[in-house]
């Protein structure tokens, strides 16, 4: 396990996990527990909005580090999320039109890891991601980010279309990497951006692409047809700072 150093094993100590307000990414519970403390576990849960996932104790076995998890294991975040608010907030503060990157579904932590990376170093205000079907911020991730994390916030939200659509509301703009979308230097993308990218497998999904105004293709001149994802969201990204004149 790649962050389990944030692995939370057995009833009470993942109860007193969430009473002390540590952010829980996950949640797997043997299926079909439901005594007393589990259903505490879940009710905690509940209340933070963690993913919860219903497993058979073989996964929880192979997830297990301890070999005690009682039917129960967390895994927690290794930094705190962000609101999406904060991250229009640092915008403000710097007096710069916000610059966002909205990953859809991307479930390698190196490759979360090296777009929060980019996202610093081309001065984006902070990353969005999605709570469900994602990586969320383990330690690998952490690592990764190569200290990056200290300085762009993440924040996680439960539905993307719907936080772009709020976003839309605050004067941003949406591209999507797309490979059959316009090229990406024959777009206006300045002012206050938001740069959408999908996972490698699948791309953007289309209920989130549908709410992009625009989609950007990469141009590309090899035999292999797409990028990874963590290369494109750098390649896009810094056509944004280009035409932002950062």
């Amino acid at each position: 396990m790649a962050y389990e150093e944030f692995t939370i094993e057995g009833r009470n100590a993942v109860i007193e996990a969430f009473r002390s307000g540590r952010t829980i990414d996950k949640l797997y519970i043997l299926d079909g527990c439901q005594d007393g403390p589990v259903m505490t576990i879940r009710r905690e849960a509940k209340k933070q909005d963690t993913v919860v996932k219903y497993v058979t104790r073989e996964r929880l076995d192979q997830l297990s580090v301890t070999g005690r998890h009682q039917g129960v294991i967390a895994v927690a975040a290794a930094y705190r999320y962000a609101e999406v608010s904060d991250i229009l907030q640092a915008a403000e503060e710097k007096g710069e039109a916000p610059f966002l990157f909205l990953l859809d579904d991307i479930e390698d932590p190196h490759n979360l890891g090296a777009i929060i990376r980019t996202a610093n170093l081309a001065g984006a205000h902070g990353v969005i991601i999605p709570k469900n079907h994602a990586v969320g911020l383990t330690a690998t991730v952490a690592r990764t980010s190569a200290g990056a994390l200290n300085y762009t916030p993440v924040a996680r939200v439960t539905n993307l279309s719907r936080t772009i659509e709020d976003l839309k509301k605050e004067g941003l703009w949406f591209v999507c990497a797309d490979m059959d979308g316009t090229s990406m230097y024959q777009l206006d993308l300045k002012g206050p951006i938001g740069l959408v990218i999908g996972s490698e497998g699948n791309g953007v999904s289309r209920l989130v692409r549908e709410k992009c105004d625009m989609t950007a293709a990469i141009p590309m001149k090899g035999n292999i047809d797409s990028l990874n994802a963590s290369v494109a969201a750098g390649v896009l990204a810094y056509e944004i700072v280009r035409q932002r004149g950062v």
